[in-house]
């Protein structure tokens, strides 16, 4: 659905002004290369929250406590 959303954008903004849709559609890989870092990085700081709260959780996981199920 949102790919089909960016390309309905993508050609009314052709539609409008061309030149600009094509130096959209040049510079959208080079700006996605330049926030993978960014990306990397959030899922990096993700994981290290994902074990934070794991080793927080543990005494209680040990001494028999389950989360409830959602």
């Amino acid at each position: 659905m949102s790919t089909l959303f960016w390309l309905i954008a993508w050609l009314i903004l052709f539609v409008v002004a061309w030149p600009l849709a094509l130096l959209a559609l040049v510079l959208w890989p080079i700006v996605w290369l330049l926030l993978l870092p960014f990306r990397l990085l959030g899922i990096a700081v993700s994981g290290v929250f994902a074990f934070l709260s794991a080793l927080v959780h543990l005494p209680a996981r040990v001494l028999g406590w389950r989360p409830k199920a959602q």
